[in-house]
This record gives C-alpha cells, structure tokens and sequence, in this order.
C-alpha cells in the first residue's frame, strides 16, 4: 500500500512527538542527584560515603552508606553519586572504622580532601579535571575462594557487546568481609564475571548470563564455581531470640537490627520492630540468626543506644541503663 506524502508527514510528526514526550516523562521523574568526591588517606580502605539531609533522612539504607568508586580519570579521587537534597556528609573508610566528623554541604556536589580524620578541607569548586563519571545503579558481586586464591579481582563486562566495567584487567580489586566472603560493585549492565586471583593467574571460566542482583559466587581450588542469588549465610542461619531491659522512661522498646558491613537490615524501616513485654521482666523478639549489629530504641525512636556488635546466631540479653550504657551477654545476666 503507497501512503500519501500528507499521510507520510502526518505519521512521522507524530513519530517524534511520541519521542519527544517519552523523553520528557522520562526526565521528569529521573532522580536528581548529587555527586561527592573524596581524596584519602593511603590506609583508608574501601572509603564509603554517608550522608543526610537536616529533617534526619539519610541517603543510603545503612552505615557505613554507598561505597566510593575510584575515577579512572582523576588519579587518588573516589567519588560517590547520592539523592539531591542531602546537607551533610560524612566520609569513613576500613569498613567504618575511620571517619570525618559531619561536614555541611548543604545540597552541592563537594570535594573533600582527607589528609587525616581530624584534618579535612571541603570545596564546592571542582578539584578533578574532566567530566564527572556517568551515574550508573550497581550490584554486588560477592566470592568465596580457596585460600590458594590471594588477592581476588572481578573482571565484568556486557556479553555479547563485550563493554567492559573495569579498564583493565585483572579487573576490580575486591573487597575482604569479617565473614570470609570477598565483594565487589559492579554495574547493572554487567551479565558476565570471571573471578581471578593471584594477580590474575588463576580464574574461573566466563560466568555469564547472570541477572542484574547480587550473586554469591563460590569457587574451589581449581576454578570451578556455583553461584547463587540468595545469601548463604542468611539462608543457614536459624532464628535468634533478643532479650532486652530498658530504663524507666523508655516507652515501647523497639529493636534495629543489620548485617554489618554489607547494611543488609532486618526490618524495612527505622525504629525496627517491637519487643514483647513477658512475665520474667524481659523485653523479647525474635530476629534472623544472621544479625551482627543492633540498636535499642524508644519513644518512637527518639531515645537510643550506639551502634551494639553482637555474636552472630547465638540469643542475646541486653541491658540498657542510659543511652551509652547498655551491656550485652549471650546467657541470662543474674539479678
């Protein structure tokens, strides 16, 4: 069928209008976002950043907050992209251990300079050449290796365009956890690994197809693997029990608890969940095996401890006297 030119035109305006307003929504409700670049110390590892805004709600889920990328373009500076709106900040490192004090931002893209966690200078002037990263989501790749494997790296890239996430390799230097898994961030276009080690000498073959979501991937002496997307950790932890006193005044408790340093929580939103009152005198709830790190709350979540370290999979008994006193033992404390 021949289409007239007024039909032809008619069509192709339309076209473009369709685009146009595509493009358009989409804009409308892409986030805005504003970067954060850090210079750090030699032995501040694996910086992160962690920032708020002043009505208290933060950008990332859970400390230590979004792990900074290096800038392959500006030698010595990492750089972390975070939600517009956030007026403070903070730059840790050594999964939290290090850390500034709180600087103000007050909603600009910064540029902090860490020569020691008490000696900090910030510039809202861009101290890096060039453009700054694209913003990309990202997902974890996490490893588990046979100790003959030192150093492991992820090498990642889109298959079958053969982009690459990492400019050479062995690829991204990945990161040791407490629990004996290794990490690495990788973005979402990402659909094929190879983990190495020993500077590349030994590896996996090409692990493809994977999905855009976190995957554990193990991997025995001689490079073969099995991979999942289901933490496996969490998936053979059983329930715990935590018991907890609080001091007078402290109106229905509540617990927050997580997963330190991967911030995985176990409860969607702060203050957590309420403990039940029993007949013994103790606050109770019972919470995933998994947990290594709890706050007791009240008061809707205005009264709190610190951050509390606890024993993975083992009952908890915690008694708190004031916000900084709280102690915790794994068998029910005597009276």
């Amino acid at each position: 069928m021949k289409l007239s030119k007024r039909i032809l035109i008619l069509l192709l305006c339309t076209a473009v209008l369709a685009s146009v307003c595509a493009t358009a929504v989409a804009e409308e409700v892409a986030p805005e976002r504003t970067i954060v670049y850090a210079q750090v110390p030699d032995d501040w590892q694996y910086p992160c950043l962690w920032a708020w805004a002043d009505d208290g709600t933060s950008a990332f889920a859970s400390w230590p907050g979004e792990q900074m990328e290096p800038d392959p373009a500006n030698a010595g500076w990492y750089y972390a992209y975070m939600p517009t709106g956030m007026d403070a900040v903070i730059v840790n490192a050594n999964d939290g251990g290090v850390q500034t004090s709180d600087y103000r931002i007050d909603k600009q893209n910064a540029w902090i300079t860490v020569t020691s966690a008490e000696e900090v200078t910030v510039s809202f002037e861009a101290q890096t050449t060039g453009e700054a990263p694209a913003y990309t989501e990202r997902f974890t790749v996490y490893a588990q290796v046979d100790p003959s494997w030192e150093n492991p790296g992820t090498w990642a890239w889109e298959d079958p365009s053969g982009k690459n996430a990492f400019a050479a390799w062995p690829g991204r230097a990945m990161k040791p956890n407490e629990n004996g898994w290794y990490s690495a961030r990788v973005p979402v276009f990402v659909n094929s690994v190879i983990i190495n080690a020993n500077n590349g000498g030994v590896q996996t073959a090409d692990i493809k197809e994977l999905d855009p979501a976190d995957v554990w991937i193990t991997v025995a002496a001689d490079g073969s693997y099995d991979f999942t997307y289901e933490d496996p950790d969490m998936l053979k932890a059983e329930d715990i029990t935590v018991y907890a006193k609080a001091p007078e005044g402290w109106e229905a408790p509540c617990l927050w608890a997580w997963s330190h340093p991967d911030g995985t929580n176990a409860f969607q939103s702060w203050p957590g969940e309420p403990l039940t009152f029993g007949e013994d005198g103790w606050y109770s709830i019972t919470v995933p095996g998994w947990i290594n790190s709890v706050i007791l709350n009240a008061n809707a979540g205005t009264v709190q401890t610190s951050d509390l370290s606890v024993e993975v999979g083992r009952d908890i008994y915690l008694v708190v006297k004031a916000a900084d006193d709280a102690v915790i033992a794994y068998e029910e404390p005597a009276e």
